[in-house]
């Protein structure tokens, strides 16, 4: 038998084992499917997707960005970045997938890549492109919209990852600020539904979007999962709040630390969502996480001793816009706009970049690429 007929029985025998394993709704890996058939003699289609993700500059630039608090890793570095929620996405997920025996690779895939997108700056950053998305008549930013976008066109020298439509679904599905006590799997969904709800949300119209797959599912409620906790107990950390301004009933029935409140959430979920073809809270411990996120929103998230940068950050992001797109407009190729962004695509890939989309928008994706402090270097360095 020859080497390739092995490495193909090997591979069947792999994933056949794994699809047999899961439950009737998770997602097989049979089932996987990307607009460029491909495949590898170790690796499911899934995990080939995970690892894409994983090695890619858009997943090492996660541990540069902002979770809640800009630079936090210039006087705590024990705080949160984008990096670290990601991971967390991905361990409570897959921590659920296994006992609910779902596909932990295509959880993982899509946990590891659903932020790729966010913008320097988290989600004070996202609202400022968005302002200027506004300004120039550019369709909308959104860091999820944004996420699909560098996995389908941006990543590799512009020629995008192909990842299955599975993980693609679930990166521009995920939303963990929506209020959900319960999200199931929108079976049937097609790229037509995908690129829909692109334009409409690039159009400024209010449309929610539900994963195709229950690996997809469990990836948005974890989100949430992943940052309530942790963002409140940062906070404490940096002495914006204290432990005792969480709602008394907040505290007995989710916890207090982050582990407790992580604790008591998964294994709501997970009794909730055994055997079912959904992801699900409790209504009590639904109505405690709203409630939270509300109680972070008001004390955190909107609390000007936070915010004291926020004005300057929001004139550099339009200074920089300028910058940029009059430097392309003139052909300043040693501008680091070409240097760093275009030109080291190469320069056949480069050209088509730029053929292929107006200066506002190269720019767009150049300052969502960028990391905290990559950004405010160009800026420092552009402004003198």
């Amino acid at each position: 038998m020859s080497s390739s007929m092995n490495e193909k029985r090997f591979q069947k025998e792999i994933l056949d084992l794994e699809d047999r394993s899961l439950s009737p709704f998770g997602t097989k890996n049979a089932a996987a499917r990307r607009k460029v058939p491909i495949s590898h003699p170790l690796r499911g289609p899934f995990s080939r997707d995970r690892d894409h993700i994983l090695y890619s500059g858009s997943f090492r630039r996660y541990i540069g960005k902002t979770q809640v608090i800009y630079n936090a890793a210039a006087f705590d570095e024990q705080l949160a970045n984008r990096s670290i929620h990601t991971l967390q996405v991905s361990q409570i997920a897959r921590s659920i997938g296994k006992i609910l025996k779902l596909n932990q690779d295509l959880i993982e895939a899509i946990a590891l890549g659903h932020d790729l997108g966010h913008a320097p700056f988290g989600h004070d950053g996202e609202k400022f492109i968005q302002e200027i998305c506004r300004q120039f008549k550019l369709g909308l930013f959104f860091h999820n919209l944004h996420s699909l976008r560098v996995v389908d066109q941006l990543s590799d020298a512009n020629r995008g990852m192909d990842l299955t439509f599975q993980v693609r679904d679930g990166i521009i599905s995920h939303d963990g600020e929506v209020n959900e006590i319960n999200i199931r799997p929108h079976a049937g969904k097609t790229e037509e539904d995908i690129q829909d709800y692109i334009k409409r949300r690039q159009r400024g119209e209010k449309a929610d979007i539900s994963p195709s797959t229950l690996e997809g599912c469990l990836v948005r409620i974890t989100d949430s999962i992943s940052y309530i906790g942790q963002d409140f107990e940062d906070a404490v950390r940096i002495g914006l709040i204290k432990k005792d301004d969480l709602p008394i009933k907040i505290r007995e029935k989710l916890g207090e630390t982050n582990s407790e409140i992580i604790n008591t959430l998964v294994n709501n979920v997970i009794e909730q969502s055994y055997g079912k073809n959904e992801i699900k809270y409790s209504q009590t411990i639904a109505d405690c996480v709203f409630q939270l996120k509300k109680f972070n929103l008001y004390h955190i998230y909107e609390n000007q001793a936070l915010k004291r940068e926020r004005e300057k950050i929001r004139k550099a992001f339009f200074y920089l816009f300028d910058h940029f797109v009059q430097a392309i407009k003139e052909g300043k190729t040693e501008s680091i706009v070409f240097q760093e962004w275009i030109l080291n695509r190469g320069e056949d890939q480069g050209n088509k970049y730029l053929n292929d989309y107006c200066p506002e928008v190269v720019v767009v994706d150049y300052l969502a690429s960028m990391t905290d402090r990559y950004f405010l270097n160009a800026y420092q360095d552009l402004s003198k």
